[in-house]
C-alpha cells in the first residue's frame, strides 16, 4: 500500500497546495478495508486524518475526516471512532497534547461527539483510547492517561463508563491473545491481595474476563522474566501465538509463546543472526504467520516469513545492497564508564583497519526515554562514510532501554551525568584502542541526542573535531516552556525543583557556553516546522555562539517537522550538507 498511498499523497499535495508527509494509518482491524490515513503538513506532529478504503483504493466519500490537530484516534466499530484532539479551550495539556476523548458516530457533526473520558490539563502527554482484538473474537477498548511521561493510568470502556485497571503506573498493555491481555512491567509490582511479586522488565498476562469482573484484584501469569543480560523489546500476536522480541547483550532475539491447557506460557526460540535489529512487522489473525524484519549495519533490510506455530523463518524479500560492504566488519566492544559501569558499543570498520589513531570516526548515541539504539542499514553512511574508509560507532549508553527499565532509570533527572560520562568513556576507549584520535573523531545526535551532543561539546571540547547537533534540546532551564517540553519533566526534571534546577543549569549547553573556551566548529541543524522540540533551542545556541564570536555552521529548513526533511529531496540536501561537513572536518 505504500506506493498506492504515495500516489494519493502526491495528488492531494497538488490539490490542497500542501506538502503532505506520510504519518501512517489507523485500520479498523487487521484484514479490514477501512482505515484512517494520517497527513502531516510539512512533517509536523499535528495531523489531518481522512478515511480510506483499501479495497477500492480511494478515499471514502463523505467518510470520517478530522482537521489538523495533535490527535489520536481509535476505531470502536465500522461507524464509531474514539477521538482525542483539540476540542477548544481547556482540552489541551500544558505540553500541547489533547486530554479529552469523545465518541464520534458516522454522520454525526463533530461538535456533537460525546465526551467519554477525560485526563487532566497537568498530564504530561495525551489521554487517548485504543481498541484491541484477537483471533478468537475478543475485543476490548481501553483509555489511557499519562500523569507523567513514563506513568500511565489504564481504564476499560464499560457500559457504565471507564473502569480503572489496578496496574502499576509504569506498565503498558501491549496486546490481546486468546482472551489474555499482555502487559509489560517497567517497575516491580505486587498485585492487590496477591502473594507473588513480579520484577521490573517482566511481561505478564491477565485473563480479560477476570479483569472485567474485578479490575482491582488482578491475577497475572508470567510470560517472560528478564535475566541479567536479556530484556523484552516488543510484543506482537498472531491467531494463537505471542511473539516477543528481546535484546540479549544488545543482540536481537525473537521467541514464539503459546498458552497451554494449564494456562501456562511455553516458549520456543526462533533462530536469527547476530548484529541485527529484529522487529515483527505484521501479523495475521487468520493463522500464525507473520513477517519479521532483519536490519544490520552491513546487511540490507530483509523480510522473513515466519510461522509462529512451527517456529520457522523463511526468506521472503531482501533489499539490494546500496554500498560495498565486502571490506567491512562489525564488532561489539565495551568501555568502562566513570562509575565502573560497562558500556557496550558497536564498531563498523574496515577489516584491515590500522590502529594508528588516524581513522576518521563518527560516534553516535541517543541515551534517553528508554529507547534502544540497535544496528540499522544506512546506504547514506555506507556510501559516503564507510566506503571512503570511515569508522562508524554506535554507543549503547545509559538512558536507553538496551538493558531494560533500570538502564533507563539510571540516567533520569539528576542522575543524567552518567549518560554523558558513558558517552565520553566510549570516546576515550576508541582513542585508547587507537581506532581514532580527537583530531579524527566526530559525534552526531538528534533531539535528545542533540542535547547529548551539546553537553559533550561544552564538557569535553578537546575530544572532538566535528559535532553535529540535530533538532536539539539545548536550553535546559527553559525547555519546559518551549514546544512540547513540559511533557519531558519525567525524563529531565523541572526547574521548579531546586535540586533539579541546579543540575539542569550545570549541564545545559546553552547556559554552559563560555566566551573563553575553544570549541570545535559544530553543525547546528533544525527545522522551522518542528512542533515537538521547536527550533528555538538551536537558534538561541547559535546566537550565543555568534555573540561569543565562536565559529559554527547553522542550517534551518522550513519543512520536516522533528526530522531532517519533509521529502526525499529535502532529506538528500540535509545529508549532503552533513557529510560534506564531516568529510572536511575528519577526512581532509
Amino acid at each position: 500500500y505504500t506506493t498506492l498511498f504515495r500516489s494519493y499523497y502526491d495528488a492531494l499535495a497538488k490539490q490542497d497546495n500542501q506538502k503532505w508527509v506520510q504519518k501512517g494509518r489507523v485500520c479498523l482491524y487487521p484484514g479490514n478495508e477501512l482505515c484512517l490515513v494520517a497527513l502531516s503538513a510539512g512533517g509536523e506532529d499535528a495531523l489531518t486524518l481522512r478515511e480510506f478504503n483499501l479495497a477500492s483504493g480511494k478515499f471514502v466519500e463523505g467518510g470520517f475526516q478530522l482537521a489538523r490537530s495533535k490527535q489520536i484516534v481509535a476505531w470502536v466499530d465500522r461507524d464509531t471512532l474514539l477521538v482525542s484532539r483539540d476540542w477548544g479551550p481547556g482540552t489541551m495539556t500544558k505540553s500541547g497534547y489533547p486530554f479529552v476523548v469523545k465518541l464520534w458516530k458516522r454522520g454525526q457533526p463533530l461538535d456533537q461527539a460525546k465526551e467519554v473520558f477525560r485526563g487532566a490539563e497537568t498530564d504530561a502527554v495525551a489521554a487517548a483510547a485504543g481498541t484491541l482484538h484477537d483471533g478468537d473474537g475478543h475485543q476490548v477498548t481501553l483509555f489511557r492517561r499519562a500523569p507523567s511521561f513514563f506513568e500511565r493510568e489504564v481504564s476499560l470502556l464499560t457500559p457504565d463508563g471507564p473502569k480503572r485497571i489496578a496496574l502499576p503506573a509504569k506498565s503498558s498493555i501491549d496486546g490481546l491473545i486468546r482472551g489474555q491481555l499482555i502487559v509489560s512491567l517497567d517497575e516491580d509490582w505486587k498485585p492487590e491481595g496477591g502473594a507473588a511479586k513480579f520484577v521490573q522488565g517482566s511481561v505478564i498476562s491477565l485473563a480479560l474476563d477476570d479483569v472485567k469482573a474485578d479490575s482491582v484484584h488482578l491475577k497475572p501469569a508470567v510470560v517472560f522474566a528478564p535475566t541479567a543480560t536479556e530484556f523484552a523489546e516488543g510484543v506482537s500476536t498472531t491467531r494463537n501465538r505471542l511473539l516477543l522480541t528481546t535484546l540479549r547483550n544488545v543482540q536481537g532475539r525473537v521467541y514464539s509463546y503459546t498458552l497451554d491447557a494449564k494456562d501456562a506460557w511455553t516458549q520456543k526460540k526462533l533462530d536469527v543472526p547476530d548484529n541485527q535489529t529484529v522487529s515483527v512487522i505484521s501479523t495475521n489473525w487468520s493463522d500464525d504467520r507473520f513477517f519479521l524484519s532483519l536490519d544490520g549495519f552491513l546487511t540490507p533490510p530483509s523480510l522473513l516469513l515466519g510461522d509462529a506455530a512451527a517456529g520457522t523463518l523463511k526468506q521472503a524479500k531482501t533489499m539490494p545492497p546500496r554500498f560495498d560492504a565486502s571490506a567491512d566488519v562489525v564488532e561489539q566492544l565495551t568501555a568502562v564508564s566513570k562509575d565502573g559501569t560497562k558500556v557496550p558499543y558497536f564498531v563498523v570498520r574496515r577489516k584491515d583497519l590500522r590502529y594508528d589513531g588516524a581513522n576518521p570516526t563518527l560516534l553516535t548515541a541517543y541515551g534517553g526515554f528508554q529507547l534502544s539504539s540497535t544496528p540499522s542499514y544506512s546506504p547514506i553512511e555506507g556510501k559516503l562514510w564507510l566506503e571512503r574508509g570511515g569508522v562508524f560507532v554506535l554507543a549503547n549508553i545509559r538512558g536507553g532501554g538496551e538493558f531494560g527499565p533500570a538502564w533507563h532509570e539510571a540516567g533520569l533527572k539528576t542522575h543524567r551525568q552518567r549518560i554523558y560520562d558513558d558517552f565520553a568513556a566510549v570516546a576515550q576507549d576508541l582513542v585508547t584502542r587507537r581506532i581514532t584520535s580527537p583530531r579524527r573523531l566526530g559525534i552526531r545526535g538528534g533531539s535528545n541526542g542533540g542535547l547529548l551532543m551539546g553537553v559533550e561539546m561544552t564538557q569535553h571540547p578537546e575530544m572532538w573535531n566535528a559535532i553535529e547537533i540535530m533538532v536539539p534540546l539545548l536550553d535546559m532551564l527553559r525547555f519546559e516552556h518551549i514546544a512540547a517540553g513540559a511533557s519531558w519533566v519525567g525524563e529531565y526534571g523541572s526547574v521548579s525543583v531546586p535540586e533539579e534546577r541546579a543540575f539542569l543549569a550545570s549541564i545545559s549547553p546553552y547556559n554552559q557556553l563560555k566566551p573563553d573556551v575553544n570549541y570545535p566548529e559544530p553543525l547546528i541543524f533544525t527545522t522551522t516546522k518542528d512542533d515537538r522540540v521547536g527550533p528555538v533551542h538551536a537558534r538561541k545556541f547559535a546566537a550565543k555562539m555568534e555573540e561569543f564570536k565562536k565559529p559554527f555552521f547553522y542550517q534551518e529548513i522550513i519543512e520536516g517537522g522533528h526530522d531532517i526533511g519533509a521529502d526525499l529531496k529535502e532529506q538528500a540536501n540535509t545529508y549532503a550538507v552533513e557529510f560534506t561537513y564531516l568529510t572536511r572536518k575528519l577526512m581532509d
